[in-house]
């Protein structure tokens, strides 16, 4: 049987301080192609976790948002412990790139007026959102990134 290694699995967990942006993968395909993966991480781990809400109403702004600021995105999701995001892209990106994106994209975020897609043909669960939450927590991320990367 092969072995896995989950990468995120391998990352003590109660080391880091959010919020951060760390380059948590890079595959080379077959083709030569090059995606790179990041933890875009707002919470710290263990501590607190976003209420699903939030959760889903940031990445449904974060879809748009993100794709507005850089090329190549293949998808941004949220991690299942509610702690971030997972992002991912087609090319090589370094974390100072990608935490400038995340900032303009929570700029946009904070001047929200409502989220997209929320509604039952566009989301499977279009009623678990809130706007209040996603800039509620994507405030505070934004602040401690602006003083961590700026």
């Amino acid at each position: 049987m092969k072995k896995v290694i989950v990468e995120s699995f391998t990352m003590d967990h109660t080391k880091v301080e959010a919020p951060f942006v760390r380059k948590c993968g890079l595959i080379k395909t077959p083709n030569g192609d090059i995606i790179t993966k990041f933890d875009l991480r707002f919470t710290q781990p263990n501590k607190e976790a976003m209420p699903t809400g939030a959760v889903h109403a940031i990445e449904h702004l974060l879809a748009g948002f993100i794709r507005e600021e850089i090329d190549n995105v293949i998808d941004i999701s949220p991690m299942g412990c509610r702690t971030g995001f997972y992002l991912i892209l087609i090319g090589e990106r370094e974390e100072a790139e990608i935490a400038d994106v995340l900032i303009k994209a929570l700029e946009k975020v904070m001047a929200s007026n409502e989220v997209p897609a929320l509604n039952p043909i566009q989301c499977g669960n279009y009623r678990d959102m809130s706007l209040f939450g996603a800039k509620e927590y994507s405030g505070e991320v934004l602040k401690n990134l602006k003083e961590k990367y700026k």
